[in-house]
């Protein structure tokens, strides 16, 4: 069949265009897009669309994106396909999210995309996703751990982009170029075998290719009865977690832990999945911490939790369960001149201090956890609140040994991702007492005591 038959076989079959529309292609210049804006181009008279195609410059590649973008522009001068070029940071974007660098383009990518489908009044964004891309989607998600919904690869149609040659293998879009005399770019970093994708394409796919000629066609096939079924379950999905999200921001989600406790395993791993996948800072968890979350919610104590990739997090709470990529608290550091109360907002708490002449006090020193009790003689201007620092250490009163933070944490099984959020009271250059904990006993109250400082931590209330 000849490329011009097939994509409109794909087009019709998953209902793609509709007459009229406007249709955003995005160009990088590669055989998959060029024969993407070429075939549309010979089929927008009988398709009655119009389209307009935009490069992505992605800042990495400096040597390679001029040649692109010129190639690109007297491409669509030649089709008379209006061009635009846009410039996106992805390394910048990588860094603020913490998310991989390919991640960040391809979020970024489609952010951009449908923001400037606005802009120009286009009514679909038609991307070069073809047939050996779906296999190599497939076999690339099932080595990391996926599950159905994870076979059901590329969808052919979704949220207003669409793939015309999603069922066009990869020989016949080079194929139709070669016949033609079309050409095409080579983008450099698929030539090398530093991803996992390329690693599928250059040396897995040939092998398989040996044992099943007809692969690309048979995963083809098993991905559209994946999806077929995915629908049926994204209605019971939809309906579950509605019933289920507490609090929803970018970045994190929580969920009542009492259905989730009890739901079906099958139903229980896809709505985890929708859930992270529609949390944008909660993507790219795998199918293996799936199973660790689902562990957490179904085995695990109140307070327990697990670290996922990218220093994102779950913690199993006594109602909810939160799974979070929002950044750690950590204490700002501010001056204490012990003449007022200072606020931790980012622990809700105020130090109230108070300074008694040994005559007059009472006993009594505290539990060095909601209140604490110095010998005010052996502090030592600045006084701050602060967070934790590389090396601090301190002599916990009791042990007759100096002891790191970092390991006063460990055994008192302070979790990881709470650590920079206790307040430390730091005399000159010592720790003087992890708020909330224990004191240093280097500042102990003694029989030589003459003056005490209390400190009163209290509910910050607002």
């Amino acid at each position: 069949m000849h490329i011009l038959d097939k994509v409109k076989q794909t087009i019709h079959k998953y209902a793609m265009i509709q007459p009229g529309d406007s249709i955003l292609v995005g160009l990088s210049g590669g055989p998959d897009s060029v024969c993407l804006l070429t075939v549309l181009d010979r089929l927008k008279s009988e398709l009655d669309i119009t389209l307009t195609a935009l490069y992505f410059d992605h800042g990495l590649r400096p040597h390679e994106t001029p040649d692109e973008i010129d190639f690109c522009r007297d491409l669509c001068g030649s089709l008379t396909v209006p061009f635009h070029v846009k410039k996106i940071n992805v390394l910048e974007h990588a860094k603020a999210t913490r998310l991989s660098k390919q991640e960040s383009a391809r979020e970024l990518r489609y952010r951009t995309l449908k923001e400037l489908a606005k802009t120009f009044g286009a009514h679909k964004i038609a991307l070069g996703h073809h047939a050996d891309d779906q296999a190599e989607t497939i076999l690339m998600r099932l080595f990391r751990g996926t599950g159905p919904s994870g076979l059901a690869g590329i969808p052919p149609v979704r949220n207003g982009i669409i793939r015309p040659l999603i069922e066009t293998e990869r020989k016949q879009i080079e194929q139709f170029l070669d016949t033609e005399g079309i050409g095409f770019m080579v983008d450099s970093s698929n030539l090398h075998d530093d991803y996992l994708r390329n690693r599928l394409r250059i040396h897995i796919m040939p092998a398989v290719k040996k044992l099943n000629r007809d692969v690309i066609k048979t995963m083809a096939r098993a991905a559209d009865i994946c999806r077929d079924e995915e629908r049926y379950f994204d209605l019971q999905v939809t309906k579950a977690l509605m019933k289920l999200i507490t609090r929803k921001t970018d970045r994190s989600i929580e969920l009542f832990l009492a259905p989730l406790e009890t739901m079906d395993m099958v139903l229980l791993r896809r709505v985890l999945r929708r859930a992270l996948d529609e949390t944008n800072g909660l993507r790219e968890i795998s199918f293996f911490h799936i199973e660790e979350l689902i562990h957490l919610i179904r085995t695990g104590k109140a307070g327990d939790r697990i670290y996922l990739p990218a220093e994102r997090r779950a913690i199993k709470k006594y109602a909810t369960v939160l799974i979070t990529a929002e950044p750690t608290k950590r204490i700002q550091t501010v001056p204490f001149d012990l003449s007022a109360p200072v606020s931790v907002p980012e622990r809700d708490i105020v130090l109230v201090p108070k300074i008694v002449h040994r005559e007059h006090w009472n006993g009594g020193f505290g539990d060095g956890k909601q209140t604490a009790a110095f010998d005010a003689d052996k502090l030592h201007a600045p006084l701050l609140i602060r967070s934790r620092m590389p090396g601090d250490i301190f002599c916990p009163l009791g042990l007759a040994h100096r002891k790191k933070i970092q390991d006063f944490f460990v055994d008192e099984k302070i979790p990881r991702d709470e650590r920079d959020a206790i307040p430390l009271l730091v005399s000159g250059d010592s720790v003087a007492w992890i708020v909330g904990h224990r004191i240093d006993g280097r500042f102990a109250v003694d029989s030589a005591t003459k003056r005490i400082l209390l400190i009163d931590m209290k509910p910050l209330k607002i």
